[in-house]
């Protein structure tokens, strides 16, 4: 190889101009790609300015306001001219014995819905897939998925009714066996056994069509297979159907833990009251009293602040853990 500056220089020269250059006209391709396909399917994106729109004003421009939560906020000095306090909020927060005691209760309160709530929905698809008598299944599933629909107010209603200790049908049951009426509603061990079960109630139905769906999504040939080789419903069940919808599960257990803060909070400031704080009373109450209540509104930032940070640690988490043991993965 010559060592000559004369032939490797000017040589080396060309080699990077015509990198340059070919590097230039990948670039330029690559807008004109995207400005052809703009213009191919700008219909498309103009159907997604309202949604951008929307969450540009409704989810993005409110986060300018979290940082209320490390300042000392004064609705007259406003965001901006409110001093900064640092981490104080926080200080406090974790020193308040009522938002202990309300982190407690949402951890325990959702604990038992993922436990008890989330396979729900799960099984109501495999046993709507298994029922053959059409007429049935299509009823069936309508008077499940009914009380998703049904106002929040009215399920409170239903529920406060139907545990009432004069007139609720509890309460009646009960007393053909002998058994005193019991208040239930006043009772602080009785708030998170109902409230879970009125979840269940309320939105199993309508969560299994999604596991429906992806039900449907299976090959029918390998049922047809394993008819072939004699397997039975129950084999075919547990063999094929589960496997089959397991990305889909993993995937809504994933959000479901990223949700696991977010208990309902209408349900539960319908039903609890001062007696059943100890076991009723949550995060999202907690920030409604302080804040809207109270007018605390910068240490309810801080909560609703530690909240969602929260829900983003647990969501990376169960991500991470399910991508790696399953590889099925929001991302």
């Amino acid at each position: 190889m010559s060592s000559d500056p004369n032939v490797t220089g000017p040589r080396t020269e060309a080699l990077v101009a015509d990198a340059s250059e070919a590097l230039r006209r990948r670039k330029g391709g690559r807008v004109q790609r995207v400005g052809d396909h703009l213009k191919r399917e700008w219909q498309l994106y103009v159907m997604l300015i309202p949604t951008i729109l929307w969450l540009l004003i409704f989810l993005y421009k409110p986060m300018y306001g979290l940082q209320i939560a490390f300042k000392d906020y004064s609705i007259f000095r406003g965001v901006a001219g409110s001093p900064w306090v640092g981490l104080e909020h926080f200080q406090t927060l974790f020193g308040n014995e009522q938002f202990l005691r309300a982190l407690k209760n949402t951890v325990i309160i959702s604990f038992y819905s993922l436990i008890f709530g989330f396979p729900m929905p799960i099984l109501l698809a495999l046993m709507f897939n298994e029922i053959l008598h059409q007429t049935f299944k299509k009823t069936a599933q309508t008077i499940v998925y009914l009380p998703h629909f049904i106002s929040s107010v009215i399920i409170a209603g239903i529920v406060i009714t139907a545990f009432s200790p004069s007139a609720g049908i509890v309460n009646t049951v009960m007393g053909w066996f002998g058994i005193e009426p019991i208040y239930f509603l006043t009772r602080a061990e009785w708030f998170r056994p109902i409230f879970v079960g009125t979840s269940i109630w309320q939105e199993a139905g309508f969560q299994s069509i999604v596991y429906l769906a992806a039900i449907a999504g299976v090959s029918p040939t390998l049922y047809e297979s394993a008819v072939v080789d004699g397997a039975s419903r129950w084999q075919m069940m547990w063999k094929i159907t589960l496997p089959s919808i397991l990305p889909t599960i993993i995937i809504m257990l994933i959000i479901r833990i990223g949700n696991m803060l977010e208990v309902s909070f209408e349900m539960i400031i319908l039903l609890y009251q001062p007696a059943t704080y100890q076991t009723a009373d949550v995060v999202n109450t907690f920030i409604y009293r302080q804040g809207i209540q109270g007018g605390q509104y910068d240490l309810a930032a801080a909560a609703g602040l530690f909240n969602a940070a929260v829900a983003f640690v647990l969501v990376m988490t169960a991500n991470t853990i399910a991508k790696r043991y399953s590889r099925t993965s929001l991302w």
